[in-house]
């Protein structure tokens, strides 16, 4: 796996862009911006450390999919690790063999640092080589999204 690292600016209070990017108030926003990786994209699950969470969206023929993960770490408006170690193929959460052991362990997380009004989101994750191109084109335009509705 390889590590990637994407940074926006915000014109938001760090609290705010932490609240809007989970979808703490309104699951919504969460689910807004995330649509720049799939259009159905959302979560099941709590956002509590050590909880299990699930990153769902359903593929162009309606089947369910996605990432079985855990919060790894929790600090509100501050620092979000989750660990991925599993997929969803259908409702099913499939923990091992050989689809899951090139994601298995893999981390995907969040910063927040406020200065002055202004919040920079860092998001630090771990992708294998099939998903570099994917990812290094859409998490700029996801997080465009997500600068987007927190700035209103």
């Amino acid at each position: 796996m390889e590590k990637l690292k994407f940074t926006k600016k915000i014109s938001a209070p760090a609290h705010k862009v932490y609240e809007t990017m989970l979808g703490l108030k309104n699951k919504k926003t969460y689910e807004y911006w995330t649509a720049a990786f799939n259009p159905t994209s959302t979560f099941e699950g709590s956002w509590n450390e050590g909880s299990k969470i699930l990153f769902v969206g359903e593929d162009e023929n309606g089947k369910k999919g996605g990432m079985v993960s855990e919060i790894a770490a929790h600090k509100p408006a501050d620092f979000i690790s989750i660990r991925h170690y599993g997929i969803l193929d259908g409702d099913t959460e499939v923990t091992t063999g050989e689809q899951v052991e090139k994601w298995a362990g893999g981390f995907e997380n969040y910063y927040f640092k406020e200065n002055d009004g202004i919040t920079t989101v860092t998001v630090e994750m771990d992708a294998i080589d099939e998903y570099l191109d994917y990812f290094n084109k859409t998490y700029p335009e996801a997080l465009d999204r997500l600068k987007e509705i927190s700035e209103k």
